[in-house]
């Protein structure tokens, strides 16, 4: 997949993602990856980036496997902006897909 598609998008998926349950890092790289390919270093500058911006709030959970885990969590202004966005790829989407089907 072109690499500059997974770039626009990884925002929306991972405020999708986060809306439907808290994940950690690593978690949310899994989800992703199992539909996108893509790497934890495209994932985690995101994760810090959205956090500074106010769209996710984090806590430390210990874990048995390993050091403790750091989840993160949507915030009222992360929901705001996954609406943002889902309105936004709707019609991206829609005007795409308008355009292609014109050359049929």
């Amino acid at each position: 997949m072109n690499p500059q598609f997974k770039k626009g998008v990884l925002n929306l998926c991972v405020l999708a993602l986060l809306e439907t349950r808290d994940m950690y890092g690593y978690e949310l790289v899994q989800a992703i990856s199992s539909k996108i390919n893509i790497s934890e270093g495209a994932v985690y500058p995101l994760l810090r980036r959205l956090t500074a911006e106010g769209y996710f709030t984090t806590y430390m959970v210990e874990s048995t496997e390993g050091p403790a885990r750091k989840y993160y969590q949507i915030t009222e202004d992360g929901k705001a902006q996954l609406r943002i966005q889902k309105m936004e790829w709707e019609h991206f989407y829609q005007a795409v897909n308008s355009l292609m089907n014109e050359g049929e």
